[in-house]
């Protein structure tokens, strides 16, 4: 078969190690270059082919390349953009293929979470019903770990790391100044609908009064009076009490604590403010002083903290979807298979994206202790291998050395089309 050229996009919220996997998909074709042409990227994600501003990373040497793999953000440009419905919007899907066709691209590596598994999915339907030959790759991202079938989702751990970090390094300050100041700290992290990310938190502690004292999951349906007396306890006892909350914590009835009343492009609600919204309820019930804090984007996107572990797994899989295609695999996704917990040992696997695909993994009730507030030795041999290791970036001056690229557009070849 004739050589082809590749198509790879950023989709979604970035992470700090989503630009690994760039750089195992652009350094795996360039590997293949008797099979694999060019590699364009997508100017901000599947916008990029959309509009046809396609990216040529052939342009890159290799150690810019080779630098993307410890630089934050996405290094191509990512969109929060839903392709709208196949059925009733086919002029957008059958745009991508014109695109595809008039660049010679067979092989489409789409790089995001659960909608984007969807998106790439239904590309490589239609692809196959306009008889265009197109080997789609799902590459997994999501701080969120909320992707099924793999263990866990590259830029997870290195936000878990972070988050694990930073309770600790809270706890410490609020310990020592609760006797005259603050007696509650509240720390506000991702996840919509699951809690991965907050479950992480309760790595700072190790036992008996240690923080986090409460870890607010989605999962756990939130009750005020509950929560409040475990505060009111965690204070009389230790002196002050530290808690992490999901942003998509939510009542029994399923209405989250902060709905901002607002939907994002994929019709997901719009949160934020859970910390303050808790903090308020502190000062009503109990009438402690209280501080809050949003980890919001520094959680996903601190390089600087990231765990080795986490980016090895995100170029391990951006290298593995440029091998699944070339071996003739399409609708897929390479996976992380936990091997062994002790010592942790993981490999990559494969899976359909039929059985990915707007498919949310929660966290498994037995992670979470009985009382629902912390997790429990399980979670705990579950998160702890995933932030292990340091993978520090270069500095100069005192401050980590990032690379900000040209974007260099091939020449267009169709007419423009208005996403």
């Amino acid at each position: 078969m004739a050589k082809q050229n590749a198509f790879y996009a950023q989709s979604g919220g970035v992470t700090s190690v989503i630009n690994a996997s760039a750089c195992g998909v652009i350094e795996t074709a360039r590997k293949h270059s008797d099979q694999i042409g060019t590699v364009f990227a997508g100017r901000n994600g599947i916008l990029g082919a959309l509009t046809e501003e396609l990216i040529d990373t052939s342009a890159l040497s290799d150690e810019t390349v080779k630098q993307l793999r410890h630089t934050p953000g996405g290094a191509f440009g990512s969109c929060r953009y839903k392709l709208k419905d196949i059925e009733t919007h086919r002029t957008q899907y059958e745009r991508l293929i014109e695109v595809f066709k008039a660049h010679n691209i067979g092989y489409f590596f789409y790089n995001g979470g659960n909608d984007s598994a969807d998106t790439c999915l239904k590309i490589a339907q239609l692809a196959e019903s306009m008889n265009h030959p197109l080997k789609a790759v799902h590459i997994p991202k999501t701080v969120d770990n909320d992707l099924p079938v793999t263990d866990n989702c590259p830029g997870f751990g290195s936000v878990a790391k972070y988050i694990a970090v930073s309770t600790r390094e809270a706890a410490l300050d609020i310990e020592s100044m609760c006797a005259t100041s603050t007696k509650v700290f509240i720390l506000e992290v991702m996840g919509r609908h699951a809690g991965w990310i907050a479950g992480a938190g309760g790595l700072a502690g190790q036992g008996e009064g240690e923080a986090p004292h409460l870890i607010i999951f989605p999962e756990i349906p939130f009750d005020r009076a509950t929560v409040m007396a475990r505060v009111d306890d965690c204070v009389k006892k230790y002196g002050y009490c530290v808690i992490v909350i999901s942003e998509g914590a939510r009542y029994a009835d399923g209405t989250f604590l902060a709905d901002a009343g607002t939907t994002d492009a994929f019709g997901h609600k719009q949160l934020g403010g859970v910390a303050p919204t808790l903090a308020g309820m502190v000062k009503q019930d109990l009438g402690y002083k209280y501080h809050w804090a949003v980890a919001d984007y520094l959680q996903r996107s601190a390089r600087h903290l990231a765990s080795a572990t986490d980016v090895a797994q995100a170029y391990a899989v951006g290298e593995a979807g440029v091998k699944l295609a070339l071996e003739g695999k399409n609708s897929v996704m390479p996976t992380i298979v936990r091997t062994s917990d002790t010592p942790y040992r993981w490999e990559i696997g494969e899976a359909c994206l039929s059985d990915i695909a707007n498919v949310e993994k929660f966290m498994p009730r037995d992670y979470i202790t009985p009382d629902g507030f912390g997790i429990s030795e399980a979670g705990r041999e579950y998160f702890e291998p995933l932030i292990q290791g340091e993978d520090y970036p270069p500095y100069e001056k005192g401050m980590p050395v990032y690379i900000q690229l040209k974007h260099q557009l091939a020449e267009k070849k169709l007419p423009d089309f208005q996403p």
